[in-house]
């Protein structure tokens, strides 16, 4: 590990003026308490079948469902606060920033962590927890553009009785509102906000170093991401516990990201605050 991160670190210094991608997934926030996704934590929402109850079918089909089951895991990210792995991305973003540098980080989480840890150049790739958009194709509040925040919207009758007359509607047209995620049958570029064009540029032109972290390399932007790395032959790093890809050009450490990026930040002379 001692070997790698060195190489890591020195990596990032080398990275300038070019741009340093970073890219996250469920296992970033672990370490605040939210289950990851396809992880051997014990709550690994995987394991309870969600690839078809993540579903834009499922929401039509049953829309109280879709809602009951997506708050009854957004419930769990109440109270949870940045760990130190999103304290370091934000310190290595004013590190770059600061020299001159680029920076971007692409999060496949719905979390809100990454903001409150006041990283500002993000995309978040899959949606966000704290918004919902109309279901109805349309309206302003729906795709492309539109979405609403969670906190304009009153879930009081549906917490009360879950049922589909109580599924929350759009302030504009009256359509049934929705998550503002993307589910599994659906694509990238469907909405403005998933950000997927700057993701592309980045992945295949901008990015002069990539550190993944804490990602089980299963979905369309990870593979984007590591096979244009790849091809144009940027350093490529993988933080993970139990990373799942190493070697063809990726040097992977086994470890949390709240080691491994607090110790980069320690070595380049970073508060992270």
């Amino acid at each position: 590990m001692q070997k790698a991160l060195s190489t890591l670190i020195a990596s990032v210094r080398a990275t300038h003026p070019g741009q340093i991608l970073i890219v996250t997934g469920a296992g970033v926030s672990h370490a605040s308490g939210i289950p990851t996704f396809r992880g051997t934590d014990k709550d690994a929402i995987w394991k309870r079948d969600v690839t078809e109850l993540g579903t834009y079918r499922f929401f039509s089909e049953n829309p109280a469902g879709s809602w009951q089951w997506y708050l009854s895991r957004f419930d769990k990210l109440e109270g949870a606060r940045p760990n130190p792995g999103h304290l370091a991305i934000t310190a290595l973003e004013r590190f770059q920033l600061a020299r001159g540098g680029d920076f971007l980080l692409v999060t496949q989480n719905i979390d809100t962590l990454h903001e409150q840890a006041g990283t500002q150049r993000m995309i978040k790739v899959h949606g966000s927890s704290d918004r919902y958009r109309c279901s109805e194709p349309d309206c302003a509040l729906g795709a492309p553009e539109g979405s609403i925040a969670a906190s304009e919207v009153d879930l009081t009758a549906f917490r009360k009785e879950p049922v589909e007359a109580n599924v929350p509607r759009c302030p504009s047209c009256g359509g049934l509102l929705r998550m503002h995620v993307l589910w599994f049958d659906e694509y990238y570029a469907e909405h403005r906000s998933y950000g997927w064009q700057a993701v592309c540029r980045s992945a295949e032109e901008d990015a002069q170093l990539v550190i993944f972290a804490g990602t089980s390399f299963s979905v369309g932007v990870t593979d984007l991401v590591l096979r244009s790395a790849r091809m144009r032959n940027v350093p490529i790093f993988n933080i993970d516990p139990a990373p799942r890809v190493s070697g063809d050009g990726v040097m992977s450490i086994s470890a949390g990201a709240e080691v491994v990026l607090v110790e980069v930040c320690k070595a380049l002379g970073l508060a992270m605050s």
